[in-house]
């Protein structure tokens, strides 16, 4: 009972660097094209496309939400915010290497703006949980939002504090969400890339507050 409890906490606890597995110097493998569109995954991406980063909980179902919104080029899962480098599946899955499952977004901000992505990633979940997504427990399954610049990072902040106020309104618990400038991505291996794109029933434990998210306009 004790190894269990032990086990638990080590997931639901942000590794220190002297606890960190050690990862590797060089990228694990993964897919060239993505499944679905073809496209290059690692780019290079189109001029004029902008990239955003989104941890929502198990990233199989959450990239898919993004890859079906018109605008998004492409879309890659990995693994972002911790401190092992290049870590792989099973080692994130332990808690640690003290990354978060994330969702690569590529996208036209001339057919689909940062603030629709955001309002798509705060419904699309409960970023309330802290270090779970329902029956998802471990650092892995956070809430986070990695942004690439300070309008990123200034959208993200306004749209969490307009969110907690209708969650508020709601009767819901406060918003545990991590928004930090984005830090190194790393690609997952290739069987999750576009996963439920090769396995229409696999599991999928996207679930939202029911609560809507109205964006601030920006200036």
């Amino acid at each position: 009972m004790f190894f269990l409890s032990d086990m638990l906490n080590k997931k639901l606890k942000m590794p220190a660097p002297a606890e960190a597995l050690p990862g590797r110097d060089r990228p694990i493998p993964t897919a060239s094209k993505h499944y679905v569109s073809k496209r290059p995954l690692k780019g290079p991406y189109p001029e004029g496309t902008e990239q955003a980063m989104f941890g929502l909980g198990c990233f199989w179902g959450a990239e898919r939400l993004f890859w079906q919104t018109p605008g998004v080029w492409v879309t890659a899962v990995g693994y972002a915010g911790g401190i092992t480098p290049n870590p792989t599946y099973q080692e994130t899955c332990t808690g640690l290497t003290g990354h978060a499952e994330v969702v690569l977004v590529v996208f036209d901000p001339g057919e689909v703006s940062y603030g629709q992505l955001l309002k798509i990633f705060w419904e699309a979940h409960d970023p309330t949980q802290g270090m779970r997504q329902g029956n998802d427990v471990g650092t892995t399954y956070r809430s986070a939002i990695y942004t690439f610049g300070e309008a990123q990072q200034a959208e993200a902040i306004a749209s969490r504090d307009a969110y907690q106020a209708a969650l508020k309104s709601a009767g819901r618990d406060k918003i545990t969400t991590e928004i930090a400038p984005a830090p190194a991505f790393y690609f997952a291996e290739e069987d999750h890339q576009q996963y439920l794109a090769k396995n229409p029933y696999g599991y999928c434990g996207l679930k939202g507050t029911g609560v809507s998210c109205a964006i601030p306009q920006q200036a």
